[in-house]
Parts: structure tokens; sequence; C-alpha cells
């Protein structure tokens, strides 16, 4: 991790809802983290059209549409528990391990191993 890099508060996976933006209010799943460039691709938010040029894989090449990352500080997590967009706490377990946990219900917000 570089000086600059900071940890992100969402891995792949969890279920977010955005909070300011063209897609406020939206809720989808994160399909990738960037945390060298503290952004996040999720499911159905930050649509962008590509031009594509014919490939041996897309022989017939065109406009596909996929999602752009955007800043992962526009997100809030959603909690399996309560099913509302909350902040994120730490606790440390017993055994030493870190979870994160919801600030509302106090509901591990990792899926356990």
């Amino acid at each position: 991790m570089t000086v600059a890099q900071k940890k992100l508060f969402v891995r792949r996976g969890d279920r977010v809802m955005v909070l300011s933006g063209k897609y406020k209010g939206k809720k989808g799943k994160v399909i990738e983290a960037l945390p060298a460039q503290g952004k996040i691709k999720v499911e159905g938010i930050n649509i962008i059209k590509k031009h594509a040029k014919p490939t041996p894989k897309i022989p017939q090449g065109g406009i596909r549409e996929m999602e752009a990352p955007f800043p992962a500080c526009k997100v809030a997590i959603i909690c399996p528990g309560c099913q509302k967009p909350t902040r994120v706490g730490k606790k440390i377990l017993p055994d030493g391990r870190r979870i994160r946990i919801c600030k509302k219900c106090a509901e591990s917000l990792d899926k356990e191993k």
C-alpha cells in the first residue's frame, strides 16, 4: 500500500446505495473496487458508451455500454440485517479477526467463512 492509497470501506459483492449525483437513490452491487484510485464500479450505475474496434474476441465491434468507476465516498453500504444504508464500523473479535459492522444495528457486514 502506498502512502497516498487509502483502504476502501466497500468490497466487491457489497450492496450499496448512491448518495449523490445523477444516480442518487439507486441501489446496486459492487462489481469492482479500485483502492488505488479510491473508486468503485457498481452494477447498472454510471453507464458509459465505449466505441470498440473489431477484435478476434468481439468480431463486429461497435458501441458497448459498460459501468465506469466513480468515487467510493458517494455510496453507503446497505446492511443485510436492517436493509438500510449505513456507515461502517470496525470490531475486533476474540480470535483477533477484524470485521466490518453496521453502525445502526451492529450486525456484521462481512460474510462469515
